[in-house]
């Protein structure tokens, strides 16, 4: 522990009496407490971390810990035990990390007010007769042309053309009458 950091910024130096206090310990019961902590956080890179604070906070009070005589690693596992439940405390409060995947998966601006418009159009779409609608679906969206749709609908190509002219004005009322201009 010869030069080991300090989370401030202060070197924990040679000579220093906390310094050897903490030193004798790590070598006394640092092994049993990374132990404890590995079973309890199941990582052992996280194990370490909390070892290395538990340290930290041994050396800050190095003074009141050497000088009480009581046993010391009920309070290192004590103070060990604590870390742990902050640390989870402390992920369990804050939101979830994801990743960019989701944020893939929403729709862009334009893709939405796509969808609005269509969600639009359907619902006036809808306010159309049967015999309108029919006639719309079978020129407009599956391209078929007015004899196709004639043959398909049974009724004669003059017919189909008048039922998606008036088809189409209804649905340009439906349309307006929703805020739709067009």
């Amino acid at each position: 522990m010869v030069g080991v950091q300090a989370r401030w910024g202060g070197e924990i130096g040679v000579g220093d009496p906390a310094a050897e206090f903490v030193r004798a310990v790590y070598e006394e019961h640092g092994e049993a407490l990374l132990a404890f902590v590995t079973r309890m956080t199941g990582d052992r890179a996280q194990a370490e971390d909390v070892l290395q604070e538990t340290l930290l906070r041994a050396w800050r009070h190095a003074g009141r810990l050497g000088a009480d005589g009581r046993p010391l690693r009920p309070w290192l596992f004590t103070v060990a035990s604590r870390i742990v439940v902050d640390e989870h405390r402390a992920r369990q409060a804050r939101p979830a990390e994801v990743g960019a995947e989701p944020l893939e998966q929403l729709p862009a601006a334009n893709e939405l007010d796509r969808a609005m418009e269509s969600w639009q159009v359907a619902e006036a779409f809808r306010a159309l007769s049967p015999e309108h609608r029919a006639a719309l679906v079978e020129t407009h969206y599956l391209g078929r042309s007015v004899a196709e749709a004639a043959a398909r609908l049974g009724i004669p190509p003059g017919t189909v053309k008048s039922r998606v002219y008036y088809g189409l004005r209804a649905l340009r009322l439906a349309l307006e009458e929703r805020g739709w201009a067009t």
